[in-house]
């Protein structure tokens, strides 16, 4: 994850400093909430390309690709989760969804 710094130039109409780090770290946590969806999105994207790729060749490395990104997107959901970017019930709606494409993928040999 990369941490950006232009958080830290965010105009702000706060008049204390309290109001001001408020706005800020509030600022910081969107941009880490963002990077942690990108990558959720992207993660999924990759796990399904790589079940397309199973499709037209079954073959053991392949199998083995969409097993180890199966396994990465769902980490990252649960890290996502457990810290509170995405709600609960929407990670298990993730992870169900990727997992019912993936299991139909690897049954078909």
């Amino acid at each position: 994850m990369l941490l950006l710094k232009s958080y830290i130039s965010v105009p702000s109409v706060a008049n204390n400093k309290s109001a001001k780090k408020r706005i800020q770290i509030a600022e910081r946590n969107r941009l880490l909430n963002k990077s942690y969806k990108s990558t959720v999105r992207t993660l999924t994207k990759k796990t399904l390309e790589n079940c397309e790729k199973f499709k037209k060749d079954p073959s053991e490395d392949n199998e083995n690709l969409v097993i180890k990104s199966l396994n990465k997107a769902f980490s990252l959901i649960d890290k996502a989760v457990k810290k509170n970017v995405l709600h609960k019930n929407n990670g298990a709606n993730k992870k169900s969804k990727i997992n019912n494409i993936v299991k139909n993928t690897l049954t078909i040999k």
